[in-house]
């Protein structure tokens, strides 16, 4: 036996360096995420000393992706702010700041109730 080895005959090794000469098809669009169909926007009062709350309300969005935009709209409206069960609570009276900021992130009706 020999100990030189058959050289691999690939097919296919020529076309590598063909790539580059290959015209340029269309980009993949993007896909666009969707944000959650609805939000309530309201202000609270009751049972917080007459201290006004932003509250939103049935905004479906998974537990991680909620505590995301808590954190966001906290610092992006400067303001404080938890959870109460469902609803995300912010300090004070900021209804027209968050329903513009929900549509931005792509919630598709917002309404704000006065």
């Amino acid at each position: 036996m020999s100990d030189e080895k058959k050289p691999f005959n690939n097919p296919f090794s020529q076309l590598g360096g063909l790539r580059d000469a290959l015209p340029q098809g269309k980009p993949k669009p993007e896909k666009e995420h969707k944000g959650p169909a609805r939000a309530v926007v309201r202000l609270e009062r009751a049972g917080r000393r007459g201290k006004e709350v932003t509250v939103i309300e049935h905004l479906e969005l998974p537990a991680i992706q909620r505590e995301l935009w808590l954190k966001e709209l906290k610092s992006a409206l400067g303001c404080g702010g938890a959870f109460e069960d469902e609803a995300m609570v912010l300090q004070g009276d900021l209804r027209e700041r968050v329903g513009k900021w929900l549509e931005k992130k792509g919630v598709r009706k917002v309404t704000v109730a006065n």
